[in-house]
C-alpha cells in the first residue's frame, strides 16, 4: 500500500470525536499555543448558554460563527481566545428543580432556601455536561481551561462590586414601578422573558358615568364613552383622559366620574397622548396595571392602586370583587355593569397578549416594589461609543434600533423574586435601613457606625436579573475586578457574535457596562446573526412538527454538513431557511472533497516530496490557470472574511473545489498522470498537492472535521504545522498571477463544454470518441499544446483532431465559441438516418403541440376568462415550443 493511500469513504462517526480530543489535548484551542503566541489577540467571549439547556439550532448557528472566526483568526497569526461558559438561567433553573421537587412530593417552601439551593446547584452540576459537550460536538475550539459559570466565585464577587459601585454612585435604588409580572412564577420578568402571541379577544365598550349627571343624558353629558380590554382594570382607574383639543369632552376636563359599581369619584383629566381618533377618543387610567397609564398619572400626580395579588387574584382594593380570580373578576363585572346599564357594546379584537416565556401564562403589568438601575449615564456612553464609531454594529441599519432603544430608556428593574441567582447585597436593620456592602461582615460593620451598636440585620430576599451578571460578561470572564493578566492581554474583546433580537437586552447592557466598569468598550463590532426557520420559512417549533434536532442532523450526515450549510446559508442579520436536503447536499461535497483528495493521493509515487509553491516556469496552461484561480479565491475569501460575509467566502471556496479544481483541473492532469515518466506529470502533481492544500485551508473554519484529517494525510513540508488548526491561512502569491494563460485555458473550457453539449444534444454515446475540426484562431498553438486535454475531456479521437479551417457543405454541427470555430462530422458520431428520423418525429410532435397552444390562445373564452397569470404561462409556453421547433428544424437541416 502506497504512503499516501485514504480510505475509500469518509466516516465522520468515526473522526469527528477524535480529531477534537486531538486538537484539544494538544493545546490547540489555547492562544498560547497559536502559531504566535505573542501576535495580537482576537478575543470572542461565547454568548453563554443555558447551563440546563438543550441544543437547537440557534446555538448552533452562533457557536459555527464565533468557531469560524476563532479558526480563521487563528490561522491567520492572530492569538485566538474564545472564552466559553454558562449561564445560571435563574427563572429556566429555578423552574427545573421546583418541577423535580413537586415530583418527589415537595417543594421549595417546604423544604426552605438552603436546601433548595443546595438542589439547585446538583440539578446544575447534573446538567452542565449536557450543553458543553453538545457545544463540543459541533467542533467549538473553545479554551475549555477558561471556562466560566454566571455563579461562579469569581463572577459572583464581579456581580456584587458592580451592584456596590452603581449604588454608591447613587444609580441603584429602591422604588414603585410597574414591571412584568408573572402570577405562576411569582416574580418581575424581563422584556425578554416576555412574548407577545397574536390572539383574537373582546374590547369591550361602555359608559364611565359623570358626577352629578344622568347616564340618560347621553355621550359627552351624562357618561363619557370608554373601551378596554381588560375590564378588571376598571377597579383600579383613578382617572379619565381627554386630549385638550377634543370638542367631545373638553368641556368635561376638571369634572370628576365615577367608578362603575364601586362608585369611587375621579378626575377627568386632559393629556395629548390620548388619540382623538381612536376608539371612543377617551381613555381610562389604570396607573397600577398598565405602562403607558403609570407614565400618565406621574404626570399628573394621580394615586397609584393595585387591585391585584401576587397570584393574580383581587385585594381589598377591587372592593365586591375581592378574592377572585382575575379573569373570573372580569366576567362578573361585566356582568354587573350589564345589569347597571353601563355597558355599550362587545366587538372581537385582535391584539398582542403577553405571555411568559417560561410557562405561558399571561403576564399582568404591576407595580411593585423593586430595586431598579438608571442606566441614563451609561446609556448616553453606549450611544457615543456608537456614533463615534469606536464600535460598529454589522448589518449596520440595527444601529438605529441600538440608538432608538437607549434614546428611550425606562428604569431597568434589576430585581427577580426568586431563590437561584445572585443574592441582592443588601442588608435591612431594625428601622429598614438599607446597608449595600460587599459582604454580611462589611454591612454589620456600617450597621454598627449607625447605630451604635451591633443588630440584627437581614438580607434583601430578592436575586438579581440574569441579564445583570449577563452584561459583565466580556470583562468578568477575564477577571474583573482583579487586575489579572488576561484582562491586560484580552480585554477589549474583539467581537460579540449574538442573535438580532437580544441586541438591546443583552449586546447594549454589556456596553454600557464595560464603559462605565473599565472606561472602555467591550468589543470592537456587533455582528447579529438572524433566526434559524425551517424550509418553508417558518418558525421552528413543536406545534408545526418541523423543529430540526442539531444532534440527530449531525449523527445522520456529521458536523460539517450542518455547520456549512448554516454558514453559507445565512447572512449577517437576517433569518435562514434551512432544509434537509441542503444539509444532505453539503455532505456530498465532504464526500466531494474526500474524493478529489483520494485521487491525488493515488496519484502520488512513494518517494513523493513535496516542493513548496510550484515554480513558474515549469508549468503547464492547466497549471498556471488554477494557480492563478488560487489567487484570486484567496484574496476573495480574505476580503470577504474582513467584511463579515462568511457565506459568500464559504460559496467562493466551494465552488472553487467543486466546480474548478475537481470538475477541471483534475480532469485536465490526467494526461499528465498517465505512468511516472509522463511528461509534465511532476508539475502536475506538484500543483495538485499544492493547491488542494491552499483550498482545505480556505475551507477548514467552515468544515473542521474533514479538512483536517485530509491534511493529516497530504504530504508536507519540513518545518509545516502539525495540524491544519494551527497552520497558516493561504496568501496570494504574486509569481502565479496568469491572467492571460488563465484566460486562454477558460477560452479552452468553453470549447470543451460546448462539444459536451452537442455530444448531448445529438444523443452522443458518452464512451464514444468523436472527429472533430478546431479553427482556434490566435489560440491555436495554445490549443494543440493542449490536445490530450482537449482529448479527455470532451472525449474526442486524438487521431481525428485536426486544427484549421472547418469544412463546408459537410453534414454536421458547427460550434462557435467566441472567436473559436468547432465542427463536429455528424457521420462519425451518429447513424445519420436514424437521427433524422428521431428529430422528424419531434418536430412533428411540437408542431402538433404548437398549433394547440396556438388555438387556446386563440379562444377569447380562455384569453379573456382565466387569471392574467395562467394566460402569461400559456403565452410563454407557446414561446419555448417555437424556440424547440427552430432548434430541431436548425439540426435536421445540420444532418443534410
Amino acid at each position: 500500500m502506497s504512503r499516501f493511500d485514504l480510505p475509500k469513504t469518509y466516516d465522520f462517526a468515526a473522526t469527528e470525536q477524535r480529531l477534537y480530543r486531538w486538537w484539544e489535548e494538544n493545546g490547540w484551542f489555547k492562544p498560547e499555543n497559536s502559531r504566535q503566541p505573542d501576535g495580537k489577540p482576537f478575543v470572542i467571549a461565547i454568548p453563554p448558554p443555558n447551563v440546563t439547556g438543550v441544543l437547537h439550532q440557534g446555538h448552533a448557528l452562533f457557536v459555527t460563527l464565533e468557531d469560524l472566526m476563532t479558526r480563521y483568526h487563528r490561522m491567520a497569526g492572530r492569538a485566538a481566545l474564545w472564552v466559553p461558559g454558562t449561564d445560571h438561567a435563574g427563572i429556566a433553573t429555578q423552574l427545573q428543580v421546583e418541577r423535580k421537587l413537586r415530583n418527589e412530593g415537595t417543594s421549595r417552601e417546604a423544604i426552605g432556601r438552603e436546601r433548595f439551593l443546595e438542589e439547585a446547584w446538583a440539578w446544575k452540576d447534573k446538567h452542565h455536561g449536557g450543553i458543553v459537550g453538545q457545544l463540543r460536538r459541533l467542533g467549538a475550539s473553545c479554551d475549555w481551561e477558561r471556562e466560566r459559570f454566571t455563579m461562579d466565585a469569581g463572577l459572583s464577587r464581579a456581580v456584587i462590586e458592580a451592584f456596590v459601585r452603581l449604588y454608591r454612585m447613587g444609580l441603584i435604588y429602591q422604588g414603585e414601578y410597574i414591571v412584568n409580572w408573572s402570577p405562576g412564577l411569582q416574580t418581575a420578568v424581563s422584556d425578554v422573558e416576555v412574548e407577545y402571541s397574536e390572539e383574537q379577544g373582546i374590547l369591550y365598550h361602555f359608559k364611565y358615568p359623570v358626577a352629578g349627571a344622568r347616564l340618560e343624558e347621553g355621550p359627552g353629558v351624562g357618561y363619557i364613552p370608554v373601551a378596554t380590554t381588560r375590564p378588571e382594570t376598571i377597579l383600579g382607574d383613578t382617572a379619565v383622559a381627554v386630549h385638550p383639543d377634543d370638542e367631545r369632552y373638553r368641556h368635561l376636563i376638571g369634572k370628576t366620574c365615577l367608578v362603575p359599581i364601586v362608585n369611587r369619584t375621579i378626575p377627568v383629566i386632559h393629556d395629548t397622548y390620548v388619540d382623538m381618533s381612536f376608539g371612543t377618543g377617551a381613555l381610562k387610567i389604570t396607573p397600577g396595571h398598565d405602562p403607558n397609564d403609570f407614565e400618565i398619572g406621574r404626570r399628573h400626580g394621580l394615586q397609584v392602586i393595585t387591585i391585584m395579588n401576587r397570584d393574580a387574584t383581587l385585594n381589598d382594593q377591587a372592593g365586591p370583587y375581592a378574592g377572585m380570580e382575575r379573569f373570573a373578576a372580569r366576567n362578573k363585572l361585566w356582568a354587573d355593569m350589564a345589569a347597571a346599564g353601563l355597558t355599550l357594546k362587545e366587538e372581537p379584537y385582535t391584539m398582542q397578549v403577553p405571555r411568559a416565556q417560561r410557562g405561558g401564562e399571561i403576564i399582568e403589568p404591576l407595580v411593585s416594589r423593586q430595586w431598579f438601575l438608571n442606566t441614563d449615564p451609561m446609556a448616553q456612553m453606549g450611544l457615543a461609543a456608537v456614533r463615534t464609531g469606536r464600535i460598529t454594529i454589522v448589518p449596520d441599519r440595527f444601529t438605529k434600533v441600538y440608538y432608538h432603544w437607549l434614546e428611550n430608556l425606562r428604569p431597568w428593574c434589576i430585581s427577580r423574586q426568586l431563590w437561584w441567582g445572585h443574592r441582592i447585597p443588601a442588608w435591612y436593620g431594625p428601622d429598614g435601613r438599607v446597608f449595600v456592602a460587599h459582604s454580611e461582615a462589611e454591612a454589620q460593620a456600617l450597621a454598627h457606625a449607625h447605630y451604635g451598636q451591633a443588630v440584627s440585620l437581614a438580607q434583601d430576599a430578592d436575586v438579581l436579573d440574569t441579564w445583570f451578571s449577563s452584561g459583565l460578561w466580556p470583562f468578568s470572564t477575564l477577571g474583573w475586578p482583579d487586575d489579572t493578566a488576561d484582562l491586560r492581554r484580552y480585554y477589549p474583546t474583539d467581537v460579540l457574535e449574538t442573535g438580532y433580537d437580544i441586541l438591546f437586552f443583552w449586546v447594549a447592557r454589556m456596553i454600557m457596562m464595560g464603559l462605565m466598569f473599565t472606561n472602555d468598550i467591550p468589543f470592537h463590532t456587533v455582528y447579529l446573526h438572524g433566526l434559524v426557520r425551517d424550509e418553508q420559512g417558518r418558525k421552528m417549533s413543536k406545534t408545526y412538527n418541523n423543529v430540526i434536532d442539531p444532534i440527530e442532523v449531525m449523527d445522520n450526515y456529521g458536523t460539517d454538513a450542518l455547520r456549512f450549510t448554516l454558514l453559507t446559508g445565512s447572512t449577517p442579520g437576517n433569518d435562514m431557511n434551512l432544509s434537509i436536503d441542503r444539509i444532505r447536499a453539503n455532505r456530498n461535497f465532504a464526500n466531494k472533497i474526500w474524493n478529489a483528495t483520494r485521487f491525488v493521493l493515488g496519484n502520488l509515487p512513494d518517494d513523493f516530496q513535496v516542493r513548496g509553491r510550484p515554480e513558474a516556469s515549469g508549468l503547464d496552461l492547466p497549471d498556471r490557470w488554477v494557480l492563478h484561480r488560487l489567487n484570486q479565491v484567496t484574496a476573495d475569501c480574505t476580503r470577504l472574511f474582513a467584511a463579515y460575509q462568511f457565506g459568500e467566502a464559504g460559496r467562493q471556496a466551494y465552488d472553487f473545489l467543486w466546480g474548478e479544481f475537481a470538475d477541471w483541473y483534475i480532469e485536465a492532469c490526467k494526461p499528465r498522470l498517465q505512468g511516472s515518466t509522463a511528461a509534465g506529470g511532476d508539475a502536475a502533481r506538484q500543483t495538485l498537492v499544492y493547491v488542494l492544500d491552499r483550498t482545505l485551508r480556505l475551507l477548514h473554519p467552515f468544515i473542521p472535521f474533514v479538512t483536517e484529517e485530509l491534511w493529516q494525510h497530504l504530504p508536507h513540508e519540513a518545518g509545516e504545522a502539525p495540524a491544519l488548526i494551527v497552520a497558516a491561512w493561504p496568501e496570494p502569491q504574486p509569481e502565479h498571477d496568469a491572467p492571460a494563460a488563465a484566460a486562454a485555458f477558460e477560452r479552452l473550457t468553453a470549447v470543451i463544454g460546448a462539444i459536451r453539449n452537442a455530444r448531448s444534444e445529438y444523443n452522443v454515446d458518452p464512451g464514444r470518441r468523436i472527429a472533430a475540426v478546431i479553427d482556434a484562431a490566435g489560440d491555436e498553438s495554445a490549443f494543440r499544446a493542449q490536445s490530450a486535454v482537449l482529448a479527455t475531456l470532451a472525449r474526442l479521437d486524438p487521431e481525428q483532431l485536426r486544427f484549421g479551417a472547418v469544412p463546408v457543405g459537410e453534414p454536421g454541427a458547427t460550434l462557435v465559441v467566441g472567436e473559436t470555430t468547432v465542427f463536429l462530422p455528424l457521420g462519425a458520431m451518429i447513424d445519420l438516418e436514424a437521427e433524422r428520423e428521431r428529430l422528424r418525429r419531434q418536430l412533428v410532435e411540437t408542431e402538433g403541440r404548437i398549433q394547440g397552444a396556438e388555438n387556446r390562445l386563440a379562444n377569447p373564452g380562455f384569453v379573456d376568462k382565466a387569471p392574467a397569470q395562467v394566460v402569461e404561462q400559456a403565452r410563454q409556453g407557446l414561446a419555448e415550443l417555437k424556440a424547440q421547433r427552430e432548434r430541431l428544424a436548425g439540426q435536421l437541416a445540420a444532418l443534410g
